[in-house]
C-alpha cells in the first residue's frame, strides 16, 4: 500500500529537512492558531465549569413560590388582600402535578429575611431560623461540616434539634469547642444541636448566618398551625419550569380565590432561567470560539500552502525529472499534499500540547477559588478530534493548490530550466 511506502516518506521528510528554518517558519503560523483555537476552546470549558461549580448544591430545575397581597380585586375581596399558604396546599400540588419530583415546604420565624435573635451562656447570634423538612435539603444542599442534617425521625418524632451554620457557630461557640450535642436558645425555646453546615460562597438562598430546625418542631413551638410560609420546588427532568409554575399558580389562585390575572399575589422565582441563561451563554462562547480558532487556523493553513507554492517552483527540475522517469501525475499530487499533511499535522500536535500546558497552569492559577467562575479550563477529546480532522481536511483542501501546480508542469520544459 501506497501510505506504508519507506521510500516515499524517507523523500518528503528530506524535502521538508532541506530548509529546516523555513519550514519552522511555515509551522509556526499553524502552531499559534491551533494554540489559540485550544486555548479559546478551553477557557469557554473553564468558564462552563466554572458556573457549574458555583452551582454546585442547587438544584438546576428548581422553583420557589410564596405568597404575597392581592393587587386587584375579585370575587367581593379588596385589592391588598394577604394570601397564606396552608401546609394541605403541597399535598393538593404534588397530587395534581405529576412534575413535580419534590416539594419541600417552609416556614421562617418572623417575617421574611427576619432575623432572630439565639442565644447560648450569655453570647447571641442574630439567625434566620427556618422550619424545614428534610427534602429541601435535594434542593439546596447543605455541606456539612460536622454531624447531620434533619432527618425523618425528626419530623415524625417532633424533635427539638437544629443544624447551625458555621456563622452562627463561631458567634455561639468557641473555635475548638464540640457544639454537636450542646443546646442554642431560640425565643425561649431550647435545641440541640446536631450538624454544622458550611454555606455557599456563590449560590446562598438561606443567608450566610442560618439555623434549621424541623418543620413539626416549628409548629408545635412557635404555635404555627397549618401555616406555611413558602415551597421549595423541584421538578422532573426534561420538563419545563416555567409550565409547572403556571400550573401551580393556577390552582392556587382558583383556591384562594384570586383573579386569573393577578401578576403580584402569588410570587415565584425560576431558578432554571438562570441556568439556562448560562448554559445558553456558554454555548454561545464556545461557538464563537471554536469560529475564530477555525478562521486563524485556515490562516495558518493557507501559510503552508503558500510555502508550499515556492518549493515547487524551486523543484520544478526535481519535478520534471520524476515525470520523465515515470512518476505519475498522481504520485506527484499526493506527495505534495502529504507534505502539508505533515506539516499541517506536527505542528497542531506542538500547538494542543503547548496549549495543554498553558491551560494546566491557568487552572492552577484561578481554578481553586470561588470568587471567578473558571474551573479545569481543559479541551474534551471531542473538541480536539473534531479540531484536528478540520486541519488535516484544510491542509488536504490547501496542499491542492500547490500539487495541481506541480502536476501542470511540463517534464520537458522543468528540464530546460537553469
Amino acid at each position: 500500500m501506497w501510505l506504508f511506502d519507506k521510500d516515499m516518506w524517507r523523500e518528503i521528510f528530506n524535502t521538508l529537512g532541506q530548509n529546516m528554518f523555513r519550514t519552522f517558519l511555515t509551522m509556526l503560523g499553524v502552531i499559534f492558531a491551533m494554540l489559540i483555537l485550544m486555548l479559546l476552546l478551553g477557557s469557554a470549558n473553564g468558564m462552563s465549569n466554572g458556573f457549574n461549580k458555583i452551582f454546585a448544591g442547587t438544584s438546576s430545575n428548581s422553583l420557589f413560590v410564596w405568597s404575597q397581597s392581592t393587587s386587584e380585586p375579585y370575587k367581593g375581596f379588596e385589592r391588598g388582600r394577604k394570601i397564606n399558604f396552608r401546609l394541605e396546599d403541597a399535598a393538593i400540588l404534588k397530587k395534581q402535578i405529576p412534575e413535580i419530583e419534590v416539594l419541600a415546604p417552609r416556614i421562617e420565624l418572623g417575617s421574611h429575611k427576619g432575623i432572630v435573635t439565639v442565644y447560648r451562656n450569655g453570647r447571641k447570634s442574630g439567625s434566620s431560623v427556618y422550619g424545614d423538612y428534610p427534602e429541601i435539603d435535594a434542593i439546596t444542599k447543605k455541606k456539612l461540616v460536622k454531624g447531620r442534617f434533619i432527618n425523618r425521625s425528626d419530623i415524625v418524632d417532633n424533635k427539638k434539634i437544629c443544624v447551625i451554620g458555621e456563622e452562627t457557630f463561631k458567634l455561639l461557640f468557641d473555635k475548638n469547642e464540640e457544639a454537636i450535642g450542646q443546646d442554642i436558645r431560640i425565643n425561649g425555646i431550647f435545641f440541640t444541636v446536631v450538624g454544622i453546615f458550611k454555606p455557599s460562597k456563590n449560590i446562598n438562598i438561606d443567608g450566610e448566618n442560618a439555623v434549621f430546625i424541623p418543620f413539626t418542631t416549628f409548629q408545635k413551638a412557635y404555635g404555627s398551625g397549618d401555616r406555611m410560609g413558602w415551597m421549595a420546588i423541584s421538578v422532573e427532568a426534561g420538563k419545563q419550569v416555567a409550565v409547572v409554575e403556571q400550573k401551580i399558580k393556577k390552582i392556587l389562585k382558583a383556591k384562594y380565590d384570586v383573579s386569573p390575572k393577578d401578576e403580584r399575589a402569588i410570587g415565584s422565582f425560576d431558578m432554571s432561567e438562570i441556568f439556562n441563561n448560562i448554559s445558553a451563554f456558554t454555548g454561545v462562547l464556545k461557538a464563537f470560539s471554536f469560529f475564530i480558532g477555525i478562521f486563524t487556523l485556515l490562516a495558518g493553513v493557507i501559510a503552508i500552502s503558500n510555502i508550499l507554492l515556492i518549493t515547487v517552483k524551486e523543484r520544478t527540475k526535481e519535478i520534471g525529472v520524476r515525470r520523465a522517469l515515470g512518476a505519475t501525475p498522481k504520485v506527484v499530487k499526493r506527495q505534495i499534499v502529504l507534505e502539508a499533511i505533515v506539516l499541517t499535522s506536527f505542528a497542531g500536535l506542538i500547538g494542543f500540547a503547548i496549549s495543554v500546558g498553558i491551560l494546566g497552569v491557568l487552572d492552577v492559577m484561578f481554578g481553586s477559588g470561588d470568587e471567578f467562575p473558571f474551573s479545569n479550563p481543559m479541551v474534551s477529546i471531542p473538541q480536539f478530534l473534531i479540531s484536528f480532522v478540520l486541519m488535516v481536511g484544510l491542509s488536504v483542501l490547501i496542499g491542492l493548490i500547490p500539487a495541481n501546480r506541480a502536476i501542470r508542469i511540463k517534464p520537458i520544459d522543468a528540464l530546460r530550466e537553469e
